[in-house]
């Protein structure tokens, strides 16, 4: 019985022992992985950056009234383009009641004024032409009586503007409103009826309408802090517009703003554009596309480049490195300095050269191997 327990004690430990040499060898049959080398090349790099914009127009005249009222006709719309002079819309004058009855009062005070300085006048004129009153006395007595008639005209001017927008009798010169500049109507934010009023001390006025000149464009972007610094007045622009595929106008860089805005932690700086409006032949631009302006901070031509993808950085210096094959499946550390980059290529200063195979350390294959030996 013992034999028996010895015997099968001992099979067992044979069974163990192969069974652990079959996983070893199974272990170590598996593929080594082997890594991918690419190298040096030359070719053109530009440093870009992307400005977030819109396109304005470099004026906008706001168009507003020269007397208060409400409007009575509206002769435009927007989107219509004018000139200098043509008639927008006109105004209706509504006279303030307590303002009329007050130059109401004032022309009546001017008229019994005037009848006083006139009966006052032929009076004296008689004695005058009698030679029983002074020439200096007469004269004084003439100009009172010149100055209120010059009163009473004034005060029914006053009277006439109150009450009808105009001193002439005719409220054609107040009342109507027409464009200052020429250009096209963005806006008309009143409709007939609105009651507007004009610009004074206390108030802007009310806007009745917006012209501005489409073929004077301009781009208005921000850029980040880190990249403001590379910029120079006269920089070419190339500006995509988001309502417009596969079209681009051009831009010369003409205003970077002296003092940056934060805005969610970053620092922007505004920057603006001429935007050549009269090169785009089929673009039909509007005031408030959305817009994107490439600038090339920097462009170096056939300069010793690597894929971006191939550097790798020290953990604790963060200094970029790069491994270089100095056998089969032997690597090296090589440190490189770099230059400017697109986000794709890098310029490569110093460290490898254009015959060094450099290591593709973020993508790797299993060595091949033959068909028996995995059925095996």
């Amino acid at each position: 019985m013992m034999k028996i327990v010895k015997y099968i004690g001992i099979a067992l430990l044979v069974i163990g022992a192969l069974v652990a040499a079959a996983f070893f060898v199974k272990s170590n049959a598996k593929s080594p992985v082997t890594y991918e080398t690419e190298t040096a090349f030359r070719t053109d790099i530009e440093d870009k950056t992307v400005a977030t914009g819109k396109l304005i127009p470099e004026d906008e005249v706001l168009i507003k009234p020269q007397i208060s009222g409400i409007i009575d006709k509206i002769m435009v719309e927007e989107g219509d383009k004018v000139k200098t002079g043509d008639l927008i819309a006109r105004i209706k004058v509504v006279p303030n009641e307590q303002a009329l009855v007050s130059a109401r009062g004032r022309v009546r005070n001017a008229e019994f004024a005037l009848k006083n300085a006139q009966t006052e006048f032929e009076r004296n004129k008689k004695l005058f032409d009698r030679g029983v009153v002074s020439n200096q006395d007469f004269l004084n007595i003439q100009l009172t009586y010149n100055q209120a008639k010059q009163e009473l005209e004034n005060a029914k001017n006053d009277y006439q503007i109150i009450k009808e927008g105009s001193a002439g009798g005719t409220s054609t010169a107040n009342t109507n409103i027409r464009a200052t500049i020429a250009g096209t109507i963005l806006e008309i934010p009143v409709k007939e009826g609105f009651q507007v009023i004009q610009a004074n001390n206390f108030n802007d006025g009310t806007t009745v309408a917006t012209i501005a000149d489409m073929n004077r464009m301009i781009f208005e972007g921000q850029v980040d802090e880190s990249e403001v610094g590379k910029l120079r007045l006269g920089m070419p622009l190339t500006i995509s517009l988001g309502a417009v595929q596969d079209k681009e106008l051009e831009a010369d860089l003409k205003f970077i703003a002296p003092k940056g805005v934060e805005e969610q932690g970053a620092v922007q700086f505004t920057i603006k554009g001429d935007v050549n409006v009269a090169e785009a032949d089929s673009i039909q631009v509007r005031a408030g596309y959305s817009a994107n302006a490439s600038l090339v901070l920097e462009k170096k031509e056939q300069v010793l480049a690597i894929k971006e993808a191939l550097l790798q950085f020290d953990k604790d210096s963060d200094e970029p490195y790069v491994e270089v094959q100095v056998g089969d499946q032997e690597f090296e550390r090589r440190d490189v300095e770099i230059g400017i980059s697109d986000g794709i290529n890098v310029e490569i200063l110093s460290g490898i050269d254009e015959n060094d195979k450099i290591k593709v350390w973020n993508k790797t294959e299993p060595e091949k191997r033959d068909t028996d030996e995995d059925d095996a």
